[in-house]
């Protein structure tokens, strides 16, 4: 992409609505713009980061068997009615009618649905076990949106939904999950750190929450040290091992939120293996057992012919959500720092001197190596609102292109994660960017 044609529009003064970080920067560097209150449309750099989040979700639920589904937005009031929820759902819920006067509202989250599509495929334990996920857009009408995506009406979701036999085999589809998650989240560059949580309105016994640790978390968390010093990538996704050992490796650990905190338990761990800080919710696992497929009549006939009320859990990552939890956790005080899985491009070639022969001919160069994973700033601007707006928008390599240099065949290469400034021959650098 070429920055003379791109449609990015930057701004250089923040709105005074945006309260956090992740919120100001995704507005100056050009990736959203509300268009209402908590609903945002995504402009072509946010909108290329979040593909990329939504790629790497997609890719560890494939990886750990889950199959890939596309629910409606719109369900019928009469589902939720089946398992009690519809009344008790509360305002949060967009409730509407169409023309015939049905009720119908805009899907929050899909458990009645999916229960009711799989009801009517399963008849046999040999239908068990299944796991359906999708990644779709879905509103909450929330109170008071405020922080951007962060917390927005309208929000992209990837939502899992697992059917087993018995209590036994839901409880590994449960550590299923919970390991794509560990997975999902370091391939960001994000330290996600489970811990134990309320199951809220879902419903179900045992659940965890995914948190990334970031001064302007909207929780409080505790998590002991070693914990942050675990490694989820360092883990063997062999989703079909017994994922007992490795589950109870990670929660042995202590780590809670404020709802969950235990001040005594707290106290026992020595004073250097506490660590108290602000956290972010990105993703949420749940095991409910028959909550939703005994109301609405979901029955497999089980080996010995008698009838089997299938188990359930269901598995939450806020995909939007995660790209300001991202910023959140990556940024100073020049703009972003994207991790390189993220990023919308992976280097912006900066020409610092247009129309200059060898200086065009060396950033061309350079930025056809790159194919679309390259974005070249080619304005006729100062090299000081060049460099501004690639800090901004947080590209991982800057490659700049002056004069002195390109005389040379050499360019400089900065890592914006660390700042670090290299002259390096043309060859080496797209050796490196490409490698």
């Amino acid at each position: 992409m070429r920055l003379s044609r791109a449609f990015l529009p930057t701004l250089k003064e923040t709105p005074a609505e945006a309260q956090i970080v992740s919120h100001r920067l995704m507005l100056r560097a050009g990736l959203v713009r509300q268009t209402s209150a908590g609903i945002y449309a995504w402009l072509p750099l946010g909108w290329r980061t979040l593909q990329k989040v939504e790629q790497i979700v997609r890719e560890e639920q494939d990886r750990a068997g889950a199959q890939e589904i596309l629910m409606p937005t719109i369900q019928s009031a009469d589902l939720w009615r089946q398992s009690g929820r519809y009344d008790a759902y509360g305002p949060e819920m967009l409730r509407l009618k169409d023309r015939h006067e049905r009720e119908m509202l805009f899907g929050p989250t899909n458990e009645e649905m999916v229960t009711d599509i799989f009801a009517q495929f399963a008849k046999s334990y040999r239908d068990l076990p299944r796991n359906l996920y999708h990644i779709q857009w879905k509103f909450r009408d929330e109170v008071r949106p405020r922080f951007g995506v962060m917390r927005g009406r309208e929000f992209l979701m990837k939502d899992a939904y697992s059917f087993d036999l018995t209590k036994e085999g839901a409880t590994h589809s449960y550590r299923q999950m919970f390991l794509a998650y560990l997975r999902t989240f370091a391939r960001m560059g994000l330290k996600a750190i489970p811990m134990r949580a309320d199951t809220g309105p879902i419903g179900g016994d045992l659940s965890h929450e995914f948190i990334i640790l970031a001064d302007t978390g909207e929780s409080q968390v505790f998590v002991s040290k070693g914990m942050l010093e675990m490694d989820p990538l360092a883990e063997t996704p062999d989703y079909d091992a017994d994922l007992a050992p490795l589950v109870e490796r990670w929660t042995s650990h202590y780590a809670a939120t404020d709802e969950m905190h235990d001040e005594a338990a707290w106290a026992s761990l020595p004073e250097d293996q506490r660590v108290s800080a602000r956290g972010i919710e990105v993703g949420h696992i749940f095991y409910f057992g028959t909550k939703y497929s005994q109301p609405m009549g979901l029955r497999v006939q089980g080996a010995d012919g008698q009838a089997v009320v299938p188990e359930m859990g269901s598995y939450g990552i806020g995909v939007s959500r995660l790209v300001g939890a991202i910023i959140e956790a990556n940024h100073d005080e020049a703009g972003i720092k994207w991790p390189d899985a993220v990023a919308p491009f992976k280097a912006a070639v900066i020409n610092l001197k247009p129309g200059d022969l060898s200086c065009d001919a060396l950033s061309e160069r350079v930025y056809a190596a790159l194919g679309t994973d390259g974005i070249y700033d080619d304005r006729d601007e100062r090299a000081g609102r060049k460099f501004a707006d690639a800090d901004l928008m947080g590209h991982p390599w800057q490659v700049i292109v002056g004069p002195r240099g390109a005389a040379a065949d050499k360019v400089e290469l900065k890592r914006r994660m660390t700042g670090e400034r290299h002259e390096v021959s043309v060859e080496d650098a797209i050796a490196r960017l490409n490698g």
